[in-house]
């Protein structure tokens, strides 16, 4: 299937065009049951793992382990009342639900779930992928960006206020994070030199040198700094916590889906969950070696190869997945201008840095700079001087800019919580007084007096 150069695997995409229309059905098929099995798989997961870290128990009555909590979930929405608010757009109400849900299922085609197996019952290999193309991996990218497109027309036809603020908020969200998460990966096409997942994932098992041992290194070590802004903006891409500002309930009601009920809610619950397989299963394949067993079990082919790639391609869907319910059961949700300005200010720059560094390491490595006596003063310099700024700094922080200052005084001016009859939070800069001037002076200091603790 592939040939070998000098340091480079080309893979020959061939024979996945060239499989019977009989078995492309079937690896379609094969793909959707996955899909779905771990969607349904994924809710129970996150409840019960999020119950673990409260201390409770999860879903534990239906089915052995809950299991069927998720089964039980869906017959619940599918018996719900359906209704159509009367200001509502029918028509592009009803489809937004399916293109946020068809995004999520076609971006799975082009997946590497193992490498080639034999069809059972008969004599044919074949590999176990819907289909690859020379540039799967923008295909993914493409798909998943239509995603938004459903988000967007659900909140602007329900004629709703709220939902139209999430469907802007998720719009905005998309745009800022989509371009972190592309930038992410430039530095892995730079690495494997192709776009194709069953290249990619091939190019991670060309043997690196380490301590004189040769052995494949997965991506997500090599380029550390991509992986970690990947797996960022794939929390911010798929709208979970703490980035689900499309969703705040506590100020929209729950977002661009607020006036959806039964079946079409649960297609969106669910393309919420299909979408983070899929952003998972992208990260196994560009970062983590693919369907490829991990160290030392891909030693031997015994243990990395045929179905037992499926295994372990689903195991490591499983770790990024933690990763996504680790994050939810931890962290609070942002404040909007928090999260875009993480976004904008720091994701993005640190990318194109990045970009920059591994294109002039790939360079450098093919014409030797690195070997000179040169380099290795020059990069030892350029480390200390780096280290000697890392101790440097740290002063007072200046007053943000515009806050109001106490008249003959450098302190920040008390903040009026309630100024206009609407609680708000204080920007930078300003100080929230005691009861954020709720009660009256004289109310305030017999409270404390009572009550020497402080408490009311």
């Amino acid at each position: 299937m592939n040939h070998i150069e000098p340091g480079l695997v080309t893979f020959d995409l061939s024979p996945f065009f060239a499989d019977p229309w009989w078995l492309v059905l079937i690896k379609a098929v094969f793909a959707f049951v996955i899909l779905m099995l771990l969607t349904l798989f994924t809710i129970w997961y996150e409840r019960r793992i999020v119950a673990f870290m409260q201390q409770r128990k999860g879903p534990n009555m239906n089915g052995p382990f809950g299991l069927l909590q998720s089964l039980a979930d869906g017959m619940k929405l599918m018996f719900k009342e359906d209704f159509t608010p009367k200001a509502a757009d029918k028509v592009v109400f009803m489809l937004a639900p399916a293109v946020v849900s068809i995004s999520a299922i076609t971006a799975f085609a082009v997946i590497p779930m193992a490498g080639e197996v034999q069809v059972p019952f008969t004599d044919i290999t074949t590999p176990l992928q819907v289909t690859d193309l020379p540039v799967s991996v923008l295909f993914i990218v493409a798909i998943a960006s239509i995603g938004v497109y459903g988000i967007v027309l659900a909140g602007w036809s329900s004629g709703s206020t709220y939902s139209l603020l999430g469907a802007l908020r998720s719009s905005a969200q998309v745009i800022s994070y989509e371009v972190a998460m592309g930038l992410a990966l430039v530095a892995v096409f730079l690495f494997a030199g192709s776009l194709s997942t069953s290249e990619i994932v091939a190019q991670q098992m060309e043997p690196v040198s380490i301590l004189g041992f040769e052995v494949p290194l997965w991506y997500a070590v090599q380029l550390i700094p991509s992986f970690l802004i990947y797996l960022i903006s794939m929390v911010g891409e798929t709208n979970r916590a703490p980035f689900d500002l499309p969703e705040a309930e506590g100020e929209l009601v729950g977002g661009f889906h607020t006036e959806y009920s039964s079946m079409r809610f649960a297609m969106f619950f669910m393309a919420e969950y299909m979408n983070m397989i899929t952003v998972s299963a992208l990260a196994v394949t560009l970062f983590l070696g693919g369907w490829h067993a991990p160290l030392p079990f891909n030693l031997f082919p015994e243990t990395d190869g045929g179905y037992l790639g499926l295994m372990w391609f689903v195991l490591k869907v499983l770790v990024v997945l933690f990763i996504f319910i680790w994050l939810r059961g931890t962290l609070p949700r942002l404040r909007y201008d928090q999260f875009m300005r993480f976004g904008w200010h720091w994701l993005i720059p640190v990318s194109l840095v990045w970009i920059v560094l591994v294109a002039v390491l790939r360079v450098g490595r093919t014409e030797g700079w690195f070997t000179s006596p040169t380099f290795l003063v020059v990069a030892g310099v350029a480390f200390v001087v780096l280290i000697g700024f890392s101790f440097l700094g740290g002063g007072e922080q200046p007053a943000a800019e515009g806050a109001e200052t106490r008249p003959g005084t450098e302190q920040p001016a008390e903040f009026d919580a309630f100024a206009g009859g609407y609680p708000v939070p204080p920007m930078p800069g300003q100080v929230l007084p005691e009861f954020a001037g709720v009660l009256r002076e004289d109310e305030a200091s017999s409270s404390s007096e009572e009550d020497p603790d402080g408490r009311i």
